[in-house]
């Protein structure tokens, strides 16, 4: 009997140990304000815990996955998996429950209940604050390191002139030309006993190169394909050779050829290793070889004259080849001189100056342009919205924009802008007219812009909401955050700022927004022109 409650009491424990438990930190929280839901699971120290990775719980999204914290309480080990969610639409939800495998076994955590909540906006409790005067750059005297990295650089790069030119001296090896192809093949005998592949015990690579020396010298002089034919087809076509132009070949020597290259056909293939006095006994049969299919040739004898013009002709040719080659070499040390010089210089202004200065000034950058361009003061739209921008701003149609049921209740619309949502830069001015006396509501013309936004590719879109007044007294609105923009095209997204000025006049509405990429110095000089110089028509 104590036997079987002791173990219905360790079947117990090890269920408890598995059990995940569930907790968040609030349960009330405004729209796009991160919900922090936290899985506990005591588990043994064997035990293999797989938490899920999943972009959504639920209605609410996954905005960060934090990594696992253990804590060992005895001999349990308790894992902590916390989750951070969130919702960008008001009302209630419940986070369902989250499957946790255990050992390959399923357990799931509690279900929980949360409310989003919109954000309330006073106005009247915003502070205020006086324009700062403009700040004096601090001025600085850094000629001496300027001069210090160009000397550097012309030091750095008569150090890689000067050592390209020593391997160079070292490396270059005049070409041999040989007279004939016998000439060739016994050079090239005597070359390869000092490459001492035997002392290496390379057999497999001398046996390569000795038939190869063979091979080519009859290629060259009976001008058959001795290269790439098998010992059986270079045989047959030597002896066929032999028939028809009536060498003098004896038998002897085409069984030492043959014996050759069958021996070397064995070490190759078979892994064959001979013995040292059957190769000393292969490379005199080559050499034997050679020598007597040399002789079998018949002589040609040309006239002294006509032999030493040839023989003219090719040294001139060497000659002239030969200073190519020096040519090119002189080109291609010039080029690997000037690029890596300039490699060191650019990687030395981009320490001095920073990799946003290279880059604005060096590699150039669209919204650097934009900002040192010349500007144009214009009014857009009914009523008027007077405004500076870098680019005159191009009417654009506005059915093809908005949805059609939003001319039901508008009598007047004009949009005008430059760029894109999804390029460096974008500003748009916009004004229309409702048909009827409307309250317009802030609020409600923001979410209609997030929404468009959202079917133009752009996610993640967070905004902060203020006051905002021009120099003139006009009061409106002003919504600031980021957003995620998808460029469908190239299947690249990056992170973007905007601001977006609202204001309302006699039941009409006046829009500027203006976005550029986050991060962008530029860009954020653009926008700050541009916010400052707006002035809004007064409707009569």
């Amino acid at each position: 009997m104590k036997l079987k409650l002791y173990i219905l009491l360790l079947f117990t424990t090890t269920l408890f140990a598995q059990k995940v438990t569930t907790s968040i930190d609030t349960t009330k929280n405004k729209i796009g304000a991160e919900f922090k839901l936290t899985l506990k699971a005591s588990v043994n120290k064997t035990d293999k815990v797989v938490f899920p990775k999943s972009k959504s719980f639920g209605a609410l999204e996954v905005i960060e996955s934090y990594k696992v914290d253990t804590i060992k309480s005895n001999d349990k080990y308790e894992l902590i998996k916390k989750y951070g969610l969130t919702q960008f639409d008001s009302g209630k939800y419940t986070i369902p429950r989250i499957l946790v495998l255990i050992n390959g076994k399923p357990n799931f955590s509690d279900s929980l209940k949360v409310e989003v909540n919109d954000v309330k906006v006073d106005t009247l409790k915003q502070k205020m604050y006086d324009i700062k005067d403009v700040a004096k750059a601090e001025s600085s005297s850094n000629w001496w390191k300027y001069l210090v990295a160009i000397l550097l650089v012309i030091g750095i790069g008569f150090l890689v002139f000067w050592l390209i030119k020593k391997y160079q001296k070292r490396e270059i090896i005049e070409e041999i030309i040989y007279t004939s192809p016998i000439e060739k093949a016994t050079s090239l005998l005597q070359q390869l006993e000092q490459k001492e592949f035997l002392q290496r015990g390379e057999v497999k690579l001398y046996y390569s190169e000795l038939t190869d020396i063979a091979r080519n010298y009859i290629e060259e002089e009976i001008k058959i394909p001795a290269m790439e034919s098998t010992t059986s087809e270079l045989l047959f076509a030597l002896r066929k050779v032999a028939n028809q132009q009536k060498l003098k070949l004896s038998k002897e020597a085409l069984i030492n050829l043959e014996k050759v290259l069958q021996q070397a056909d064995l070490v190759k293939f078979a892994k064959v290793t001979p013995l040292d006095f059957e190769i000393e006994e292969d490379k005199k049969r080559i050499t034997s070889t050679i020598v007597t299919i040399h002789k079998a040739i018949p002589e040609i004898v040309e006239d002294d004259d006509e032999l030493q013009a040839w023989n003219e002709q090719q040294k001139e040719l060497a000659r002239i080849q030969k200073l190519k080659k020096q040519k090119q070499a002189r080109i291609v040390s010039t080029v690997g001189i000037v690029l890596g010089v300039f490699v060191i210089a650019l990687l030395t202004l981009i320490y001095i100056k920073g990799f946003d200065y290279v880059k604005d000034n060096v590699m150039g950058n669209p919204t650097k342009e934009l900002s040192e361009g010349e500007w144009i003061l214009s009014q857009y739209g009914n009523p008027g919205v007077t405004i500076e921008t870098p680019k005159v701003l191009k009417r654009i149609d506005a059915s093809k924009v908005l949805p059609k049921n939003a001319f039901a209740v508008l009598k007047d619309m004009q949009m005008f802008s430059f760029g894109s949502l999804i390029e460096p830069f974008y500003i748009e001015v916009s004004t229309n007219k409702y048909k009827q006396n409307t309250e317009v509501k802030f609020e409600t013309v923001l979410e209609g812009i997030t929404k468009i936004w959202e079917t133009q590719g752009a996610t993640n879109i967070l905004f902060k909401q203020e006051d905002f007044n021009t120099d003139k007294g006009i009061t409106g609105v002003k919504a600031y955050g980021t957003m995620t923009v998808l460029d469908k095209v190239n299947n690249e997204s990056q992170k973007m700022y905007y601001e977006i000025l609202l204001f309302k006049q006699d039941g009409g509405l006046q829009q500027i927004i203006v976005s550029y990429k986050d991060g962008d110095e530029n860009g954020k000089k653009i926008l700050e022109r541009i916010i400052n110089s707006v002035e809004l028509k007064i409707e009569q």
